[in-house]
C-alpha cells in the first residue's frame, strides 16, 4: 500500500499517530510517491506494450547515436578552442611543426595526438553523427512507406523531419569547426551561395561570417550553434517525439489479434527495457569498433585552411552531397534585372534544396487532403498495397542518389577516366528521366505483388505436385494458406477514389465519404 492510499485512513486515525514502520527503501518510495505520484505513473507507463519488429530498432539507433553524440561532444568541448587567432604549431605531429594555423585547428591536432583517447573520442563522435543521420533517414523511410505518419501522428512526423533537418546543419557546423583545408573549402561554397541570394545575400554573409571571408568570428559562431543552440532544440524535439510515441501508442504491422484499438507486444518493464539497454551498448560498441579501425576526417592530412588554396577532391559528407550536386549540374546561367545580376547557377539550387526537404515535411497533409482520409490509423501498411505512395518514395530516393552522384562528378570522371562534361550531362538527363521511370516500374511491381497475393489467397501455395484428374486433365496441387498468413494478405483496406462509384472490379460497391473497400490490384490509391 502506498502513502497516497494510506492517507485517508491516517487522517481518520489522527495526525499525531506515528506512521507504520517499514524498510528504508519502502519509506523512501512512499516519500516520493506522496509528492510526485510515482506509483500511479509507474503503474500506467511501466507496463506499456511495445510491438516486436526489427524495423522499430531504426528509431532506437537514432536515439542511442544521439546519446553517444552528446557524451562524446561534452568530452571534446573540454579541449577544443573555438578561436581563429593565428598560432604557430609545435606539437607531436612533426610534418606541421612551425606552420601557422588557427587556434581551432591547433587544438584539433592536440585532441588527436596529445589528449589521451582524444582521437578515438573524436572519431566516435564523427561516426556517430554519420550513423545518426543515416538512421534518421532510414527511420523516416520506414515511416513513409508503411504510412505511420497518418493521423494522429502528423505532428510527430514533423518533429522527426525537423530533427533530420537540424541534424544536417548540425553536422555541417561541427564538420567546419576544425578549420582545416577541406572544411574551409566547404565554407567557401556556403559563403558564395549566400552571396548569390538577391537583395539580402550580402547581409546574410556578413551576419554569419562577421565580415569578409573567412573572417575571425565564424568558428566561434559555429561553435555556439553546434554546442548550445541546435543540440538544445534537438534534445527538446527528441523528448517531445518520445512523449507523442507514448501518448499515441506504438504502430504495429497487421496480424492475428492486432487491431486499430490494441497493441500486441512486450511490456516496457522489464522485457523491453532490458532489450533496449542491451541494444544501446551494442550500438555504442559498434560505433567504438568502427571508430577504432576506420579513420574518418583526418584533418592533419588536409592541413590548415588557407584562402588561396583548395583541397583536391573536396566533397561534403553524404547527407549534404545532393545539395552540392544541385549546384554542379545546374548550368551557369545569369540574368540581369533592374541593374542586378542574378546568378541562377547558384540561386536555383538554393531554392530547390529546401523545396525538396519541405515536400517531405508536408507530405502527410498532402496525402490526407488528396485521399480525404481523416480517420485514425494505428496499423501499418504493406508498401505494395499503397503503390502510388511507394512509387513516390522510390522516385524521391532516385532523385537523391542522382544528385549525390552529381555532387561527386569530378571524382567519378577521374576514377572512371570519363569526360567531366559527359558525367555532368548524364546526371542532368538522368535527373529528368530516371525518377519518372522509377515511379512507373515501382508501381507495376507493387501491382504485380498485389496480384500474386490475390492468387495466393484464392488458390493457395503451389506444391509442385502434378495430379491427373479422372477425365485426363493434369493440375498442380495447391496447399491452402494458414489463418495467420491469410489475415496478413487480406487485412488491408483502401479508400475509394475522390469521385466515388464503381471501382471497376468484381465485388466493388458504390460508396462515399469514409467508406472502405478491399484493395484491387488494378485500382490502387496512395
Amino acid at each position: 500500500m502506498t502513502a497516497a492510499e494510506r492517507r485517508p485512513a491516517a487522517a481518520r486515525q489522527g495526525a499525531g499517530r506515528p506512521p507504520e514502520e517499514g524498510s528504508s527503501g519502502r519509506r523512501v518510495a512512499d516519500w516520493f510517491d506522496g509528492r510526485v505520484g510515482l506509483h500511479s505513473l509507474g503503474r500506467r507507463y511501466l507496463r506499456k506494450v511495445f510491438p516486436d519488429h526489427w524495423s522499430f530498432l531504426l528509431g532506437e539507433i537514432c536515439l542511442y547515436s544521439f546519446v553517444v553524440l552528446i557524451l562524446t561532444g561534452v568530452y571534446l568541448t573540454l579541449f577544443f578552442r573555438p578561436s581563429m587567432n593565428e598560432v604557430v604549431y609545435h606539437g607531436s605531429y612533426v610534418p606541421l611543426n612551425g606552420v601557422r594555423m588557427s587556434d581551432a585547428y591547433a587544438s584539433t591536432l592536440d585532441i588527436s595526438f596529445e589528449v589521451r583517447g582524444g582521437l578515438l573520442i573524436r572519431q566516435i563522435h564523427h561516426w556517430a553523427a554519420l550513423i545518426f543521420l543515416a538512421a534518421m533517414l532510414t527511420h523516416m523511410m520506414r515511416h513513409f512507406f508503411t504510412g505511420s505518419f497518418r493521423r494522429p501522428r502528423e505532428v510527430n512526423w514533423l518533429f522527426g523531419w525537423a530533427l533530420l533537418l537540424l541534424g544536417m546543419f548540425e553536422g555541417l557546423f561541427g564538420y567546419s569547426l576544425p578549420d582545416d583545408l577541406l572544411s574551409g573549402t566547404g565554407l567557401r561554397f556556403v559563403h558564395g551561395a549566400l552571396l548569390s541570394v538577391p537583395v539580402v545575400g550580402t547581409y546574410l554573409a556578413m551576419f554569419l561570417f562577421g565580415g569578409e571571408f573567412p573572417g575571425h568570428d565564424i568558428v566561434a559562431r559555429f561553435y555556439s550553434l553546434h554546442v548550445l543552440l541546435i543540440p538544445g532544440i534537438m534534445a527538446a524535439l527528441v523528448v517531445a517525439h518520445l512523449i507523442l510515441v507514448v501518448y499515441h501508442k506504438h504502430t504495429q504491422f497487421a496480424g492475428p489479434g492486432k487491431t486499430e484499438r490494441n497493441v500486441v507486444g512486450t511490456p516496457f518493464m522489464p522485457v523491453y527495457l532490458a532489450k533496449a539497454g542491451g541494444f544501446f551498448f551494442l550500438v555504442f560498441g559498434v560505433l567504438a569498433l568502427v571508430a577504432a579501425v576506420a579513420t574518418v576526417n583526418p584533418v592533419w592530412v588536409y592541413g590548415p585552411y588557407r584562402p588561396d588554396q583548395v583541397s583536391t577532391g573536396a566533397q561534403p559528407d553524404w547527407y549534404l552531397g545532393f545539395a552540392e550536386g544541385l549546384v554542379r549540374v545546374m548550368p551557369g546561367w545569369e540574368i540581369d534585372l533592374w541593374g542586378h545580376t542574378l546568378v541562377l547557377g547558384v540561386l536555383v539550387p538554393i531554392v530547390v534544396f529546401p523545396l525538396l526537404l519541405v515536400l517531405i515535411g508536408v507530405y502527410p497533409f498532402v496525402e490526407s487532403w488528396v485521399t480525404r482520409d481523416q480517420g485514425e490509423h494505428h496499423l501499418l501498411d504493406r508498401p505494395r498495397n499503397r503503390p502510388v505512395r511507394t512509387s513516390l518514395g522510390t522516385a524521391w530516393l532516385s532523385v537523391y542518389l542522382i544528385l549525390l552522384l552529381g555532387g561527386g562528378n569530378d571524382i567519378v570522371a577521374t576514377r572512371f577516366h570519363l569526360s567531366l562534361d559527359v558525367v555532368t550531362w548524364t546526371v542532368r538527363i538522368g535527373l529528368l528521366v530516371v525518377p519518372a521511370a522509377v515511379f512507373v516500374v515501382t508501381r507495376r511491381i507493387c501491382l504485380g505483388l498485389q496480384h500474386r497475393d490475390r492468387e495466393l489467397v484464392a488458390h493457395g501455395r503451389a506444391t509442385g505436385v502434378i495430379r491427373r484428374l479422372p477425365h485426363g486433365e493434369y493440375v498442380e496441387v495447391h496447399t491452402p494458406l494458414g489463418p495467420a498468413e491469410l489475415h496478413t494478405l487480406t487485412e488491408h483496406q483502401r479508400r475509394l477514389p475522390l469521385t466515388g462509384g464503381d471501382l471497376g472490379s468484381p465485388g466493388a460497391r458504390h460508396a462515399v465519404g469514409d467508406a472502405r473497400v478491399p484493395a484491387a490490384p488494378d485500382q490502387a490509391g496512395p
